[in-house]
């Protein structure tokens, strides 16, 4: 009886401590969702299902546990139900609509489609997804290929940055992003949140307020905040990388309560075959109206922040 005492005991002492479980975390779900968390509550989920026009991530969730965003506009569900949220399209891209779900005449109408999910990553400082996707013609050709990748990284008080970082590939031939104000990166906020549904504020870096002074004027970021209970205001800044194309981006805006950076609203841009466009982006979902320093000094920890290279292809 001693001898198992001991041995039990001497097994307890040599078995191995038990990992540290991270923070963050990037929960892979049924129906080719993701969700990332942070302390098992989901601050967002990506929607990557094949069986949609584009991927997307919905909702943002904001520091107080409610919904930021929204799918569609508030007045008009069948005629923007090409907002999704947080997405990534463009209008005209090889000749080719990725932007709605309904071309309009003598228009192509294509579709983003998920491929695989090449990394998920989980640590105290970020939960992380990287997917490659195609973005296919009517006739089911690729016009490009994008890898892509959300990081979503802890703040003080319940805040928190979503990182958005998208590489456009043109693999057969030189692809044009013709000029439009619509593309690459859309945010359509809750309807509580927007100038006309809810008593909302856009803010720019520039000094901007509002849609008629921010309507497609460049700026470092733009912020969309407002109501969302009683007594709540909390938002979400749009941050432009410094090395992205046409830093500062314009800022397509409206007061029904979406924003976007429209990164071709200035001109074109071409993709070179084999030589990616590359982008990045970041979300800063906070608490509050948050004052134009404080959206500033995100601004410039992003900034700072390089750019990391995907994995290479396998």
């Amino acid at each position: 009886m001693k001898r198992i005492l001991f041995i039990l005991a001497a097994t307890a002492l040599n078995a191995a401590e038990p990992k540290p479980v991270p923070r963050m975390q990037a929960v892979p779900l049924p129906q080719d969702q993701v969700s990332l968390q942070r302390d098992g509550a989901e601050l967002c989920r990506l929607y990557l299902a094949g069986s949609q026009q584009r991927p997307f991530i919905f909702p943002i969730i904001g520091p107080s546990g409610r919904m930021l965003t929204r799918m569609g506009h508030p007045r008009d569900p069948v005629g923007h139900n090409h907002h999704n949220s947080v997405w990534f399209s463009h209008e005209k891209a090889g000749g080719v609509n990725f932007w709605t779900d309904r071309a309009g005449k003598d228009q192509k109408l294509g579709s983003i489609q998920h491929l695989r999910v090449l990394r998920l990553d989980d640590t105290d400082s970020a939960a992380l997804v990287e997917t490659e996707n195609a973005w296919l013609d009517p006739d089911g050709a690729a016009v490009l290929h994008d890898r892509r990748r959300a990081s979503a990284r802890p703040l003080e008080n319940g805040e928190w940055l979503l990182e958005l970082d998208l590489q456009l590939e043109a693999r057969s031939a030189d692809t044009v992003l013709e000029q439009t104000a619509f593309g690459l990166l859309g945010v359509r906020m809750a309807k509580t949140i927007g100038v006309a549904d809810g008593g909302g504020t856009i803010r720019n870096s520039e000094g901007g307020v509002d849609e008629k002074e921010c309507f497609r004027k460049p700026a470092r970021w733009m912020d969309y905040s407002g109501p969302v209970a009683n007594g709540v205001i909390e938002g979400i800044t749009i941050l432009d990388h410094p090395e992205n194309a046409n830093h500062p981006v314009p800022f397509h805006c409206r007061d029904d309560g979406w924003m976007g950076a429209a990164v071709t609203f200035p001109g074109a841009l071409v993709v070179k075959k084999d030589i990616p466009l590359r982008l990045r982006y970041a979300l800063y979902i906070h608490s509050g109206a948050a004052s134009p320093e404080k959206i500033e000094a995100q601004w410039k920890s992003f900034a700072a922040a390089k750019w990391v290279d995907f994995p290479a292809k396998k």
